[in-house]
This record gives structure tokens, sequence and C-alpha cells, in this order.
């Protein structure tokens, strides 16, 4: 038999259910980001593994230069934003981390995967600058794991005091954390990022499964489209345009 405890709760949340419903679909979109990715294929799995840099842009009404007052006093941010691009509306109670190659299901809650019941990213970037222009403020931004133009719900300081903690541990994402070899076997314009684009490969963008090592991958980034093939622990950089 349900306590009273459990009744009492059972009908708060079927008086309120529609109301928690609608959460989500009220969340103001406040600002976009731009990056330098436009496409989803070889974005960082995680903020802060490249030095990618970014720009926030605010959207109207919150664009006042009061709302960000105080905040170039903090080195890094958390920045909330929704997965836009992804269409399955289903979700699984499992995923696949690329962390364990894609042979082992964990719990979704357990990662950081953007299939989920709520589409909602966070990241921890650092903050360079916070630029006043006639459009209002603009944050710049590095360590970014954003697709460009991806809507931002908030944005908060990172206060290491409660942020950072020394004694946390990772759980599986710690395991296999090794870096692939990158190797250019073409010309890379002196305009490129070549550092950034060598950093982006290392976390390797294929998926889990990536047993055909003559397959050619394509990875845009910025206004350069990178062509690259590998083995399990090795890319190769075969064109560059």
């Amino acid at each position: 038999m349900a306590s009273a405890l459990e009744i009492a709760a059972d009908v708060f949340l079927s008086t309120n259910r529609v109301q928690f419903s609608g959460i989500i679909k009220d969340m103001k979109t406040i600002a976009y980001i731009h990056t330098d990715f436009k496409e989803k294929f070889g974005i960082p799995r995680q903020s802060g593994l490249v030095d990618a840099r970014g720009e926030v842009h605010f959207a109207e009404p919150y664009n006042n230069p009061d709302a960000v007052r105080g905040l170039e006093g903090f080195s890094h941010i958390w920045i909330i934003w929704g997965f836009h691009q992804i269409e399955k509306d289903e979700w699984s109670p499992t995923v696949r981390p690329p962390r364990l190659g894609g042979n082992k299901r964990m719990g979704v809650f357990a990662t950081r995967s953007p299939f989920r019941p709520n589409k909602i990213g966070m990241s921890c970037v650092e903050l360079e600058q916070v630029e006043m222009t006639k459009d209002g403020p603009v944050l710049h931004v590095k360590g970014v794991d954003m697709l460009d133009k991806t809507p931002i719900y908030d944005i908060k300081p990172y206060v290491p005091l409660a942020d950072c903690r020394v004694e946390a541990k990772g759980g599986f994402s710690e395991e296999n954390n090794k870096n692939v070899e990158v190797e250019f076997l073409c010309p890379i314009p002196d305009t490129a990022n070549k550092e950034i684009i060598e950093k982006l490969l290392k976390q390797d963008p294929r998926p889990a499964y990536k047993d055909d090592e003559e397959r050619i991958y394509i990875m845009d980034y910025g206004r350069w489209e990178i062509q690259f093939r590998g083995s399990k622990d090795h890319i190769y950089v075969v064109k560059f345009s």
C-alpha cells in the first residue's frame, strides 16, 4: 500500500504534469553561437578538448549590456544549449559511447549523448573577451563543441569554488583515453590553422566501427574541406581544399 507521502507526490505530479511538460517548450533562446563547425561530423565530443573558438551573439531583448555586467571577471562560463539538428524524437535508455568504441552500452544519463529525452547540451568554455557592439554584447569563447548557429538557452559563470571538484571520478570516460596519430600527406595552406585541425583529428571523429582503412572521410572546418582516411590508431590527411 502506498504511503501518504507517495500518494501526495502522485497527486502533485498529476496536477502539474501539463505545467512541467511545457517548461522545455517555453525556454527562451537568448543567443546563438557562431563557430567554424558547419557540419556535425568532426565536432569535439566534449568542450575544452580543442581550442576552437566561437562568438556568442545575443538575441533581442537579451542583448542588453546590463545582462552581462560583471561577466568579464570570470575566466570560464557554462553554456546551456540545444541539439537543434537532432531530428529523431525517440530516445533509448542506453547508448553506445564512442569512448568505449561503440561496442558497449551505457545508460543515457551516464553519457553526454545528444540522443536524450530533452535535447539539451552544456559546455564549459573559456571566456576570452566580452565585446560591446552596436547590436549588443558579443562573448568571444574558446574550447567550443557546438555547431554553428546553435541556440543558447542560458549562460552562467563558472565558479571554481563550487564547480571544481578535484576528487571527482570520471567513470568510464577515463577508459581508452588515447588519441590517434595524425599525418598530413598533402600540403596545408598557410592560412589554415593546422594546429586546431590536427587536434580535431586526434580526437578521431570517425564512427566507432572503422574497419575500412581505404574509406575517405570528409570533415568541414571553417572554409576548409579536409579529406582523410586511416587505420585504428592513425589518420592520414590526403586532401585539403
